[in-house]
């Protein structure tokens, strides 16, 4: 087993030998190739005998929709990374939209990912999950079949999602769940409403979906490479607006948590315009970028625009004293704030007490630094203890008042070394 980047040490799949990505075969599924004929058939002569202008505006406003809110948003930026958070019933509510797209159910969705992911990071992987074969071979595999590794690794999906009553039902009824729209808009406007707002709506998801894939896998520029990685993801600009962002595949590659996946100027990423619009209606905060990720040591910038523009955003991102002070004199009275991190010298309980009952704290060993999110932003290190330490008491807020400046100071020093 090669040895394992530390981005891998953490990951969802886990596997003693390496080559157990690499050996499989590839079978025909019979569930995966009716769905998606059956709907393309049925988009293709249904919605050609149908067709009028309303039906295909419904078509356009419903697959932007489950695209937006539901692909990007839901099932990927939130499901599968967790890269912001936001309350549980807007969760589920763009879960659901994302169920709609018609790739699979949540938990299967998550699962089809994380493998491929964590393949694409080895040395080698099967061809099937590096989109490596040929466009007809791959367009065939990726629509009417399912790969079957000899020796899987194992998956493992954290309690909250895996044990989600509402999780498990969407996947044992994600094909079912395009019915109650149907039967809304045959109410609505009859068969040509569920021909092209259900028929050819799940068709331009399912084969889009294999189509950026095979792309982002083999076509377009790159900003990053990481290294020892069997494929590199590639960016697809003139789709950046089709695909809602997604198609900054070497963005994603680079810094799979990050929320924001149009990284530099001219990158359009309408999922990160929504994000921004559902922040400032505060049902989205703790947003995580690149510069709130640990850093990679594999991953290399391959052209001076990227490296010198992400250095820039983490110079940004330094705290300075008067952000601070701000938040050490804000009233957090009936606050509860998320403070995540290594505390190897006490235990997560007793550093919980030491912060007092408006901090709760989070111990990863695997993180670089502390980091307290609040108000829709991360502080880190010592300016973060500062910052818990002035929601205890007046005292301690008057000490924390005084620290700031001295802890910002070292911790801009700090970042210096990281970034010389």
């Amino acid at each position: 087993m090669p040895t394992l980047p530390d981005s891998l040490k953490r990951h969802r799949v886990r596997a003693e030998d390496a080559f157990s990505v690499v050996r499989g075969q590839v079978r025909y599924s019979p569930a995966n190739s009716i769905w998606f004929v059956g709907m393309a058939s049925a988009a293709v002569v249904g919605g050609a005998l149908t067709f009028s202008w309303s039906a295909l505006l419904l078509f356009l406003i419903t697959t932007a929709t489950v695209l937006l809110l539901g692909h990007s948003l839901g099932s990927h930026r939130k499901l599968i990374h967790d890269s912001y958070q936001c309350p549980k019933w807007l969760e589920y509510l763009l879960v659901y939209c994302g169920v709609q797209v018609g790739l699979a159910g949540p938990l299967g969705l998550l699962r089809q990912h994380e493998l491929r992911d964590y393949a694409q990071r080895l040395p080698d992987c099967h061809d099937f999950l590096r989109h490596g074969s040929s466009f007809w071979r791959d367009a065939w595999w990726q629509l009417h079949c399912e790969l079957h590794l000899d020796e899987p690794p194992q998956l493992v999906i954290e309690p909250r999602i895996a044990n989600d009553r509402f999780y498990r039902f969407l996947e044992s009824t994600w094909r079912l769940q395009q019915l109650p729209l149907a039967v809304i808009f045959f109410v609505w406007g009859g068969w040509a409403f569920v021909f092209w707002g259900v028929c050819a709506r799940v068709t331009a998801g399912v084969l889009g979906h294999w189509l950026i894939g095979y792309f982002a896998h083999n076509h377009g520029p790159m900003h990053y490479q990481v290294n020892g990685a069997a494929v590199q993801g590639r960016n697809i600009r003139f789709t950046s607006l089709l695909t809602m962002g997604e198609s900054w595949h070497n963005n994603h590659h680079a810094y799979p948590g990050s929320a924001r996946l149009g990284l530099f100027a001219g990158e359009w990423d309408p999922g990160w315009w929504m994000l921004m619009v559902l922040r400032k209606l505060g049902w989205v905060w703790d947003i995580r970028l690149p510069a709130d990720l640990p850093v990679r040591a594999e991953l290399v910038a391959i052209d001076t625009t990227a490296g010198s523009e992400l250095q820039a955003e983490i110079v940004s991102r330094r705290p300075t004293v008067a952000a601070v002070l701000r938040l050490c004199r804000a009233d957090r009275t009936g606050d509860r704030l998320l403070m995540e991190g290594p505390a190897s010298a006490l235990s997560a309980a007793a550093f919980g007490r030491v912060l007092g009952p408006g901090i709760q704290f989070r111990q990863d060993a695997a993180a670089p630094r502390l980091t307290l999110a609040i108000d829709a932003q991360r502080v880190r290190g010592l300016p973060a203890l500062c910052v818990a330490m002035s929601t205890r008491n007046p005292m301690l807020r008057l000490i924390a008042l005084c620290a700031a400046p001295l802890a910002v100071g070292l911790e801009n020093t700090r970042a210096s070394f990281d970034l010389a």
